[in-house]
């Protein structure tokens, strides 16, 4: 089996390499004056042994930019994120581009969300506007069932493969952190081509990738380096720029979890915030040492 290998967090990557405090938005505020540390991640990334560039377009929702100061550069910012994706590709060589579309008002929330109808056709136009750009667009840090229906009717459509991704609770892989169970997502998502799980913690995934299996489809993991998000958390409507990365997660505890992740029979795996290009390194060189075949031909 044809092992894919993600990239890892570039919200972090661009904290670090910008200078600048967390916000909610930093990472997409960043593209307008520095453009070129996205570009920068994403070639670090290739480097490392990524397949995948996944665009920094996460939270380019117009419902995230309202009040912000970034309303009417919309489509601005998503073709500076796209431009820094295909212009590392191109210059690595070779590479799958991912367009990001990550979920409405805020991360890890189901509080959030819009009607349904407004949901949809805020993702269709995220998705109808990366799409020709891309060769498969991922949703993001799904946190409800109500983000994954609308997420995939907004983004099926339009042409390239769709990949769906599901935040789960840090202590039960197996319930999304709305609290509804993972298993109940499955029938919302019969067009996507592979399923996943992001963004929650890594000892949380066999639980998650033990439900996914059941659709029979290519599936995968890429947790975060974040401490725990508790219900606490959850309840105090924090954002992600008020959390701290865990300091016993290096890449090499990194890899031996993904390899696990392999070994349930997961398909694809990268990482997600507080995961650098060294995680990415530690997980490609260890997919080499144990003969794991890298490159696949998923999305394409």
């Amino acid at each position: 089996m044809a092992i894919t290998l993600l990239d890892g967090g570039l919200g972090q990557e661009l904290v670090r390499r910008s200078g600048r405090p967390p916000t909610p938005l930093w990472a997409t505020g960043v593209m307008l004056d520095r453009p070129e540390l996205v570009q920068a991640i994403h070639a670090d990334f290739f480097a490392a042994g990524a397949e995948i560039a996944t665009t920094n377009t996460y939270a380019i929702h117009r419902d995230r930019l309202e009040g912000t100061g970034f309303e009417n550069r919309f489509q601005v910012l998503h073709r500076v994120a796209l431009d820094a994706a295909l212009r590392a590709r191109d210059a690595h060589g070779a590479g799958t581009i991912a367009g990001s579309i990550g979920p409405l008002g805020a991360s890890y929330r189901s509080d959030v969300m819009p009607p349904h109808d407004e949901a949809v056709a805020l993702f269709a136009e995220v998705a109808g506007l990366i799409a020709p750009d891309c060769d498969l667009l991922l949703i993001e840090t799904v946190a409800s069932l109500e983000q994954a229906g609308a997420a995939m009717a907004g983004a099926t459509g339009h042409g390239k493969p769709v990949w769906i991704a599901f935040t789960v609770d840090d202590e039960d892989g197996a319930r999304l952190r709305s609290g509804e169970r993972l298993a109940d997502a499955l029938p919302l998502c019969g067009e996507a081509e592979a399923l996943l799980a992001n963004c929650s913690a890594p000892e949380a995934m066999p639980a998650a990738l033990g439900v996914l299996a059941a659709a029979g489809k290519p599936m995968g993991a890429y947790a975060n380096a974040f401490t725990q998000i508790t219900k606490a958390f959850l309840e105090n409507r924090s954002t992600v720029d008020a959390l701290e990365a865990r300091r016993d997660l290096g890449p090499q505890v990194y890899a031996d979890h993904a390899l696990g992740w392999l070994d349930q029979g997961a398909s694809i795996v990268g990482g997600c915030c507080e995961t650098g290009p060294a995680h990415i390194a530690e997980l490609a060189r260890q997919l080499g040492r144990e003969g794991r075949a890298q490159g696949s031909d998923q999305g394409k």
